[in-house]
């Protein structure tokens, strides 16, 4: 824990990992340093003379992009620090339409004190409840505030030009999130959130001009679902990721066309989106009080500008790393530690393979469940049912070779629509089908073809991609004698299923022998000499 109470942000310095800024409601703020344990109240506080600061529930907080030690904390104003919070300097005045929220009506008309517990466990009204600065350019600052206006200044806040109308966007609708583009100094995003008026359709819009025009970038998401969170791709700006009130969706031409994104992660509200660049992770942070981690979405940005319009699309293999796995704690995960203990899983060891399905694979119990909700449909033929009740399960195939075109595995994959990844756990075939891995990959060039099998029939859905997988650590042996160990593993395992097959063969010929040998027994009538020569036939 680095704050008490009901906390909400928390942000490291990019530089001093162990400072560590944590907010509480209503403003809250403390500086914590991991290697002391001190924690040192950081909160701006209003100068003598002047109105009380209105902050919200979760008051935005910034390290600034072009100064580590410079934050930016807002409530109904900005203060700037360039000393960590030791001290803050106000750089507006109020920022809100400065409206007394006992004025508004509230189920049509004017509450009294008592029947709406405006002034207790909530926010007040007239707040900034987002806030940017430009990674492009220093001084560009954006703020958005809960009684719907957007305050841009370009020099650091000597000067603020307010925007109130906003295309398709009612009056006064809640700024939920801004996002100052990485690419663009003149590119930001805004998202509404106009739930409180029983409106959830997604209020999302882009300017290419620094606040001067805005457009929505909405597209075809869901008519029903605020959205609440939004981040873009350091590499790909088309590539766009948005949270809403149901889930998660990402974009891979600006906001034209958005894609559900699932992979386990449950229709939820998704309130904050983060990425980890180094190995282009997203995290997604949910109002169900838990974050998932989407491991390296690096594939999504080879999706073509015109969509996952294909049948089946297999997307560019990230290198593969290589190492040896170790159990930190005596055992798999947590071992023996119980429950008390937490440690989420690591991502899957190998290779990461991504792909997307336009259509699910057909079967014929779906087809018949399609077809029967037509007009006039018949009931099924008996031969009908049972070809679904025999029918196998239709598959998704992937299929690693070596560099020279070997097969070496074949995984494997969900066969719904949508984007699906597969892993290879960078082991050859096992020696049996009860071992399915066997020994580890040399480091190398592989390659990875999409097949579908159905109805027994396997057809190619896509070509082949090559992706290398890479050593990493200090070796365990010279490249020289890896490979020679890769050779003797290899004509281990054929020794091993030659092995299994003369065993397999031995074992059911003694199980016939027994078999005839006691059938020898319970007939009377058999002759005796023929009793003598299976049991000498009976290896023991």
């Amino acid at each position: 824990m680095t704050r008490g109470g009901d906390g909400f942000i928390s942000k490291a310095d990019p530089f001093e990992l162990n400072i560590i800024y944590a907010e509480s409601q209503n403003g809250g703020l403390s500086r914590f340093d991991k290697r002391t344990g001190e924690s040192v109240g950081i909160k701006p506080l209003e100068l003598p003379g002047e109105d009380p600061l209105r902050w919200n529930w979760d008051s935005p907080l910034l390290i600034s992009p072009h100064k580590n030690t410079r934050l930016y904390f807002c409530a109904n104003r900005v203060f700037k620090s360039e000393d960590r919070g030791d001290s803050w300097t106000a750089i507006s005045g109020d920022l809100s339409r400065q409206i007394n929220r006992d004025s508004l009506p509230v189920f049509g008309k004017i509450q009294s004190p008592e029947a709406v517990f405006k002034n207790g466990s909530t926010s007040p009204f007239g707040n900034i409840t987002a806030f940017a600065e430009s990674p492009k350019k220093e001084g560009l600052l954006y703020v958005g505030t809960d009684d719907g206006l957007i305050q841009i200044t370009s020099d650091g806040g000597n000067n603020w030009t307010k925007l109130d109308k906003f295309p398709g966007v009612p009056d006064m609708t809640y700024v939920a999130r801004i996002f100052a583009s990485q690419h663009d100094a003149g590119t930001v995003y805004a998202a509404f959130d106009n739930h409180k008026s029983a409106d959830f359709a997604p209020y999302l819009l882009r300017s290419t001009d620094a606040g001067k025009t805005w457009n929505s970038i909405a597209g075809d998401l869901p008519s029903r679902g605020s959205v609440l969170a939004f981040v873009e791709d350091h590499v790909n700006p088309k590539l766009l990721f948005c949270g809403t009130e149901f889930g998660l969706y990402f974009t891979v031409d600006g906001g034209g066309k958005w894609h559900r994104l699932k992979n386990g992660l449950p229709t939820i509200a998704v309130r904050d989106l983060a990425i980890q660049r180094a190995m282009s992770d997203l995290v997604v942070g949910t109002f169900g009080r838990g974050f998932y981690v989407l491991d390296d979405y690096s594939a999504l940005r080879a999706v073509p500008p015109e969509g996952l319009e294909k049948p089946a699309t297999l997307f560019p293999v990230r290198e593969a790393f290589l190492y040896m796995q170790r159990d930190q704690y005596g055992g798999r995960g947590k071992a023996s530690l119980g429950e008390t203990f937490y440690a989420a899983e690591n991502p899957a060891f190998g290779a990461s393979i991504a792909y997307h399905l336009k259509e699910s694979l057909p079967t014929k119990k779906k087809q018949r469940q399609e077809a029967a909700k037509k007009p006039n449909a018949k009931y099924p033929e008996l031969d009908a049912l049972r070809a679904e009740a025999e029918e196998e399960e239709p598959a998704i195939l992937l299929t690693i070779e070596d560099s020279e075109g070997t097969p070496l595995r074949m995984l494997t994959g969900p066969s719904s629509a949508g984007v699906h990844w597969a892993n290879w756990d960078l082991r050859l075939p096992g020696a049996s089908a009860s071992q399915e891995a066997g020994p580890y990959a040399m480091p190398g060039k592989y390659k990875v073809s999409l097949a579908k099998r159905v109805d027994g029939r396997v057809t190619p859905l896509a070509g082949s991609v090559e992706f290398t997988v890479k050593y990493v650590g200090p070796h365990p042996l010279p490249v020289e004698d890896l490979k020679v160990l890769v050779d003797f593993q290899k004509l281990v395992l054929k020794l091993q299923r030659d092995l299994a097959a003369t065993t397999g063969t031995a074992n059911e010929l003694s199980t016939r022998l027994d078999q005839v040998k006691t059938a020898l027994d319970l007939t009377p009538t058999a002759p005796a000499d023929a009793r003598e020569k299976i049991r000498k036939l009976i290896i023991r």
